[in-house]
């Protein structure tokens, strides 16, 4: 995509995260990898009013020489450390999610209750430790937890998701909450069944051909 369509998607995507329920206000933020630098949603402005001139360039050689109107999202760090080191992954979506929220809240992973769990990239959704947000110690945190896996949660804080697009890393933050919602409910009956690691290794094997033609 040329660089306007770009900052359109990501404002469409920042306003699915709210009618999708998984992110709400000012909170969130997405950012893209775009040549040399990312684009990312500005700092404590509603999704609503968001114009794509509004969206920020950070280039990768600096993140004080941004490019734009209003500074980077206060989570800039992470999302510039993220697509540094994953050059594999083109786009970071970060929200406040209620029930992910609420297990990370509990500095919880998400076991492996439910074989979609594999979708994260490995036999947990794995919670990042707890660090102040905006923080370069939080964003450490962050790519440590993310080391084989395409998601994370936010100790105190939310989720993190990752991908090759913004359509992906949002259905991935959709799953993480639906994942979240689904332990938590399961607690209230009963103790939920774990599935162990080696039905999980053969789950994460028939989840690498996912969306692939035959």
């Amino acid at each position: 995509m040329n660089e306007l369509n770009i900052r359109k998607e990501i404002i469409s995507t920042c306003q699915k995260m709210e009618e999708l329920g998984i992110n709400q206000g000012t909170s969130g933020n997405i950012s893209y990898r775009f040549n040399d630098g990312i684009l990312i949603t500005p700092s404590g402005i509603s999704y609503e009013v968001l114009k794509p001139e509004d969206i920020v360039f950070v280039p990768f050689s600096s993140k004080k020489e941004y490019k734009g109107e209003y500074p980077p999202s206060s989570e800039l760090d992470f999302h510039f450390d993220i697509l540094k080191a994953k050059p594999q992954v083109d786009c970071v979506l970060h929200n406040h999610s209620i029930y992910a929220t609420s297990m990370a809240i509990c500095r919880m992973d998400i076991p492996a209750h439910h074989y979609m769990v594999g979708i994260g990239g490995g036999k947990k959704i794995p919670c990042a430790s707890y660090a102040t947000f905006g923080s370069s110690e939080l964003s450490q945190n962050i790519i440590k937890a993310l080391d084989g896996y395409h998601t994370c949660l936010l100790a105190n804080h939310g989720v993190v998701t990752t991908a090759k697009t913004l359509k992906k890393a949002l259905n991935l933050a959709v799953e993480v909450e639906n994942l979240a919602k689904q332990y938590i409910m399961a607690k209230q009956v009963g103790e939920p069944v774990i599935l162990s690691d080696k039905e999980m290794d053969k789950i994460l094997e028939k989840i690498k051909f996912y969306g692939t033609k035959k």
